[in-house]
């Protein structure tokens, strides 16, 4: 960062960084033994729309890749595209192998990221649910290389203060995005 930058108040921008995502299973461990959220075995990730060959072709590449990890018959994943026009990959697996998951979610990001599609990453996110709390997802900024907790309820709100308590929780488990105006919410989005 030059002297103009730090004169005219820029920073950098944070450099995404995917193994961020590996901390999600002992972040896990922590917040169930903390509040007795578990994990749902769904998680996804979110792209802006991209059409065209190239992409179509990735999309070929990481349901094969995928599948052939997955040791499954068939794609364990789908491609879908919400109501704001944004993209989801979605990925099941058990939801005791949290660890495969995240795999998964971060073998998606790479395929993309190295594909040239990284521009177009936004967000991944690994489910949880309580049985009196509802459900709660721990999503990764990618261009930002945070999470946040969002916790969303019904009639499209949100339980702000469960996600400062799951904050204050996994703070040294997780690099937590600290601007809170960046805990976007995700309504409707797959395996939430």
């Amino acid at each position: 960062m030059g002297f103009w930058d730090v004169l005219w108040g820029r920073s950098k921008p944070v450099r995404p960084d995917l193994d961020q995502l590996f901390a999600l299973p002992s972040a896990a461990i922590t917040l169930q033994a903390a509040i007795g959220f578990t994990p749902t075995g769904e998680g996804s990730v979110c792209f802006a729309a991209i059409e065209g060959g190239a992409f179509a072709q990735v999309q070929q590449e990481v349901r094969a890749l995928l599948a052939a990890d997955s040791g499954r018959g068939g794609a364990p994943v789908e491609f879908r595209r919400d109501s704001y026009g944004y993209s989801w990959l979605l990925s099941r697996r058990p939801p005791d192998d949290l660890p495969a998951l995240v795999g998964d979610l971060h073998a998606v990001n790479t395929s993309l990221q190295d594909s040239g599609f990284g521009p177009h990453l936004l967000c991944s996110l690994v489910a949880f649910h309580h049985a009196e709390l509802g459900r709660l997802a721990l999503v990764y900024l990618y261009k930002r290389g945070s999470f946040y907790p969002f916790a969303p309820r019904s009639g499209n709100r949100r339980d702000t203060p469960l996600e400062l308590q799951v904050r204050a929780v996994l703070k040294d488990d997780l690099r937590i995005e600290q601007d809170l105006s960046r805990w976007f919410p995700l309504w409707g989005a797959p395996g939430l």
